[in-house]
């Protein structure tokens, strides 16, 4: 996902520091959403979720 879709995703979600890298701009969604904010991180190797929206993004990041 491109980091202007993201940057909407987290306006209407509330996020407040929407020009930040796109990381840690997924994060914070996740955590907003009562996720686990582990976008890119060692975690997403064995990850589960498969309905998350940033799963195929962070596979490929991690």
């Amino acid at each position: 996902m491109k980091l202007q879709e993201i940057k909407v995703i987290a306006k209407s979600k509330g996020v407040k520091d929407i020009n930040t890298k796109k990381a840690d701009l997924i994060r914070a969604i996740q955590k907003i959403e009562g996720n686990s904010d582990c976008f890119g991180s060692i975690k997403a190797n064995g990850c589960s979720q498969m309905d998350c929206l940033w799963r195929e993004d962070c596979l490929t990041t991690s």
